[in-house]
C-alpha cells in the first residue's frame, strides 16, 4: 500500500493553490506536510481525501482516489479536518462512532461501541464519552476528532493540524499516539503541522511546501535544512544537535 501524488494542481476559480505537486508516502510512516500559511497544505489533504477533484493523479495502492466509491473511500481513508463541528449536538461517543459509519448498521453492535471506547481510552479521554461536543474546549474537541479519524481503522490517515489548541503535554501525547498507531497498523499518515520541531521529532518524512509547490522532501534532517526553511518561511534558522535528534532555532 503506497500513496502516490503525481503532478497535482488545483485552483479555486482563477487562484491557483496547488501547482504540480508530486510525492510518495509510505505505509508505517508519518509524513508531515509543512509550509507557511496559504502554502496549500489543507487543500492538498482535501484533494488526497477525495473531497476536491484536482488535475493530476492521486493513487492509493494503484487506485485513483477520485474513482473510488464514497463507501470505499470511507473505508480506506480516515480524515481529521480543521473544522471540529463545535456546534454539533452530538456526544463524544456518538462523534467517534461516526468514524465507523461505513461499518455500522441500524442497530449499533456492542463491539463497535467498545471499539470507539478503546480509541478514547488510548487518547485518555474516555471520561468525556457522554459529554456533548459543543461543551468541550477547543483542545478537547481536537482530541475527539482525532479519535474519530482513528476509529475508522483506515489505511490512509489524513490529519489537518491535529494539535491545534492543545497544550504542550497533550500535543506531545497526541503525536506520540499517532506515530505509534501508524507503525502498529502500518498506516500511511499525512499530517499538517506548524511546529517544525514537532515535525522533526515525530515525522518519518517531510514534504515542505511554498506557494503551492513542493520545494523539498525527504527525511526531516534533509527536508528541514536551514536553506529550505528560509525558502519556505523567509526565516533564517540553524540546527542544534540533541543526541540523535536536532532542534530548529531561529537566528
Amino acid at each position: 500500500m503506497t500513496l502516490r501524488v503525481h503532478d497535482v494542481s488545483f485552483s479555486y476559480g482563477r487562484f491557483a493553490v496547488l501547482r504540480s505537486v508530486s510525492f510518495e508516502a509510505k505505509p508505517g510512516e508519518v509524513t508531515a506536510v509543512l509550509g507557511a500559511n496559504a502554502a496549500g497544505k489543507s487543500t492538498l489533504l482535501k484533494c488526497v481525501s477525495g473531497r476536491l477533484r484536482p488535475h493530476g493523479s492521486i493513487a492509493l495502492n494503484g487506485k485513483e482516489v477520485t474513482r473510488m466509491s464514497a463507501h470505499d473511500r470511507a473505508h480506506a481513508i480516515g480524515a481529521m479536518v480543521q473544522d471540529t463541528g463545535e456546534a454539533a449536538r452530538l456526544t463524544v461517543l456518538e462523534t467517534v462512532l461516526l468514524g465507523r459509519l461505513h461499518a455500522l448498521t441500524l442497530k449499533i453492535a456492542p463491539e463497535e461501541i467498545e471499539r470507539a471506547r478503546a480509541v478514547l481510552r488510548r487518547l485518555r479521554i474516555e471520561q468525556l464519552a457522554a459529554r456533548y461536543l459543543n461543551e468541550l474546549s477547543g483542545g478537547q474537541r481536537r482530541l475527539v476528532m482525532l479519535a474519530q479519524a482513528l476509529a475508522g481503522d483506515p489505511k490512509l490517515l489524513l490529519l489537518d493540524e491535529p494539535t491545534a489548541n492543545l497544550d504542550l503535554p497533550n500535543e506531545l501525547e497526541a503525536l506520540r499516539i499517532v506515530r505509534e498507531m501508524t507503525a502498529e497498523k502500518d498506516l500511511i499518515t499525512l499530517v499538517t503541522l506548524h511546529d517544525l520541531n514537532m515535525a522533526s521529532r515525530f515525522a518519518d518524512a517531510v514534504v515542505l511546501m511554498q506557494g503551492g509547490r513542493v520545494i523539498r522532501e525527504g527525511r526531516p534532517e534533509e527536508a528541514l535544512a536551514p536553506e529550505a526553511i528560509e525558502a519556505a518561511y523567509g526565516v533564517k534558522t540553524r540546527l542544534i544537535r540533541d543526541g540523535e535528534r536536532f532542534v530548529i532555532v531561529p537566528v
